[in-house]
């Protein structure tokens, strides 16, 4: 944490627009479908304070698409809104406390996430106790109301309470976590007669695993292997894994190759009685399996699961960075008794250039190759072209440091 004799301030800015064209993005298009052309923009004013005692943040956001608000604007879409307002009291030199509107993000961002990709990200409405040692240890909790009248969350959240619990080491040769979230997703038991709910409870599913990352010989590696059980927030026995390993190779000072695999477990098409889908709750989703978003971006859950063989690499010549990755796509469980497990293949490349440390600008294109499978899961026709493209300029400006 560090000792701070004296208050330190900061103010600083985000502007981050991003055009995007996409035939086919998430889900399959059809033949004759006309491709969509749009412009998002994130704008962040953030205030950042420290003293030995306590820091704070607060992010003020304003996210629209180019053409949602009228030129003679009255904010009518209430747009602008505080995307993060925390505070971390200092207690004592291991222990901390932090509360309030928060990004939250731990190891790969697979379970918990801040998703700066999406122009909104996420934040949570938590308090977390952290203690730092040789083993760092974080303990959060939340839980939402809708009033203070009741104890009925009807909320827009994905949880009514929530725990956790991460615990990491890390040394000059790895860094190792482990995880155990409880997840309680509201239900109805009762309503009146006009449909109100009068008696909600909580149905509870627990995630518990971990996160392992070392470097051998030039290879970094990582993986993660989850369980998941309880009940689900419909309420049937929820029983689900995953498990991915990662593999980078540093080929030269300018090029890294790589590969890995990725499994989350599903539920076949004829399983009524039990699911057994993997679902990476709260996690930055764009950047695994495939950057056209069509699994687990707010999509494929509770489905027939994914396996996900890649290869991936990366070179900077100069002052530019070409990235570039190759998804094999199958389900893990059967989509239906008349196609096999093949999904499809897809390619991603994407690139970025700093000017400055002030500026960056990255562009990508990415296609989707689908198979019988990804048509009988998603729809559309596998037949069409499915590409997406991309490009994204971000400013960050500091406007007051003391």
């Amino acid at each position: 944490m560090g000792t701070v004799t004296y208050a330190q301030v900061k103010i600083s800015a985000e502007l981050r627009p991003r055009t995007e064209y996409n035939h086919g993005y998430k889900t399959l298009a059809v033949e004759d479908q006309d491709p969509a052309f749009l412009t998002t923009q994130r704008t962040r004013l953030n205030l950042d304070y420290k003293s030995e005692v306590f820091m704070a943040k607060v992010v003020f956001q304003d996210v629209r698409f180019w053409g949602s608000e009228s030129q003679l604007t009255t904010n009518g879409n209430n747009v602008s809104y505080i995307h993060q307002a925390w505070a971390e009291w200092f207690m004592s030199t291991n222990w901390s406390l932090k509360a309030g509107r928060q990004e939250v993000a731990y190891d790969d961002h697979r379970i918990f996430g801040s998703v700066g990709w999406a122009q909104q990200a996420r934040a949570h409405d938590m308090a977390i106790l952290k203690y730092t040692g040789d083993i760092s240890a974080h303990l959060g909790i939340a839980y939402h109301n809708s009033s203070k009248d009741n104890n009925i969350y009807t909320g827009p959240d994905a949880y009514k309470a929530l725990q956790f619990l991460w615990l990491n080491r890390k040394t000059d040769a790895y860094s190792g976590s482990f995880l155990f979230l409880n997840n309680g997703k509201p239900y109805t038991k009762e309503t009146d007669e006009n449909d109100n709910i009068t008696e909600q409870g909580i149905r509870y599913s627990q995630t518990i695993g971990g996160h392992l990352k070392t470097k051998l010989e030039g290879f970094t590696l990582a993986g993660n292997v989850y369980f998941q059980f309880g009940k689900d927030a419909g309420g049937k026995d929820l029983s689900a894994m995953n498990f991915s390993i990662d593999a980078m190779y540093k080929a030269s000072e300018k090029a890294n190759i790589g590969a890995g695999y990725e499994l989350l477990s599903g539920t076949s098409y004829d399983e009524t009685e039990k699911n057994n889908s993997f679902t990476p709750f709260y996690g930055t989703n764009h950047k695994f399996n495939g950057f056209m978003d069509y699994f687990y971006v707010g999509n494929h859950i509770n489905d027939v699961g994914l396996h996900d063989i890649y290869l991936k690499g990366n070179i900077k010549p100069g002052k530019v960075k070409f990235n570039a990755a190759l998804h094999f796509f199958s389900a893990h469980k059967d989509i239906n008794a008349d196609v096999n497990k093949s999904l499809g293949t897809e390619l991603d490349f994407w690139c970025g250039y700093n000017h400055k440390e002030q500026v960056n600008l990255d562009f990508g294109y990415s296609h989707m190759f689908a198979s019988d499978g990804m048509e009988a899961l998603k729809g559309g026709d596998k037949e069409a072209t499915h590409n997406w493209a991309w490009v994204m300029l971000t400013f960050k400006p500091t406007l007051y440091k003391q």
